[in-house]
């Protein structure tokens, strides 16, 4: 097991498509749900939830992706709308990280987006705490409601992202990361 200093350390999105089989088991998927959901939440709302998008389910999840898209790209060929078709195929398991930040008396809603923000990076850490590569993306169907009603989304819900979990198919290159004299300033 990797230590906790090392883990925050190492941690980076690899490359959507450097993201194979085998992916985390059942338990493993439960545990780091487990972990994403132990992020500060004032109020105790927990204003998220996750949807689970393994097996078959990604692909019932990427035609209803691919279905949207032709509505709006009635010109597309058969290659481009497979590629819409496939965007949860990429990786054995993905995680939709849905916010459920409301209005409420006391807690701002841009809290509760926040705690949800946090489960996702939680969850990308659990992945990689457990051995597994993720990426966090949110790309065009995250913010369409037609593909978030297809995934059961209430209309009041949005998506934070989609984490992509599975095993490192290739090493990956760290990206330069910026330099605290550029991102840091001591009041």
């Amino acid at each position: 097991m990797i230590d906790a200093l090392t883990l925050l350390r190492t941690r980076k999105s690899p490359k959507i498509f450097d993201i194979a089989a085998p992916g985390p088991s059942p338990a493993d998927i439960d545990a780091m749900l487990a972990i994403a959901s132990r992020v500060p939440d004032h109020g105790k709302l927990a204003p998220w939830r996750f949807v689970v998008f393994e097996g078959e389910a990604r692909e019932r999840a990427g035609e209803a992706i691919a279905s949207v898209f032709r509505q709006d790209n009635p010109d597309a060929d058969d290659d481009r709308v497979n590629i819409e078709r496939t965007r949860l195929s990429r990786a054995p398991v993905v995680i939709a990280v849905v916010s459920r930040a409301g209005p409420h008396v006391k807690i701002p809603e841009w809290e509760q987006l926040m705690s949800g923000a946090a489960a996702s990076t939680l969850l990308v850490l659990a992945a990689h705490a457990h051995g597994y590569a993720a990426t966090w993306l949110t790309e065009w169907y995250a913010y369409d409601p037609r593909t978030r009603a297809a995934f059961g989304l209430a209309e009041n819900e949005r998506i934070v992202g989609f984490v992509h979990i599975g095993t490192l198919a290739k090493a990956q290159e760290d990206r330069p990361r910026p330099a605290l004299s550029d991102i840091v300033t001591r009041f």
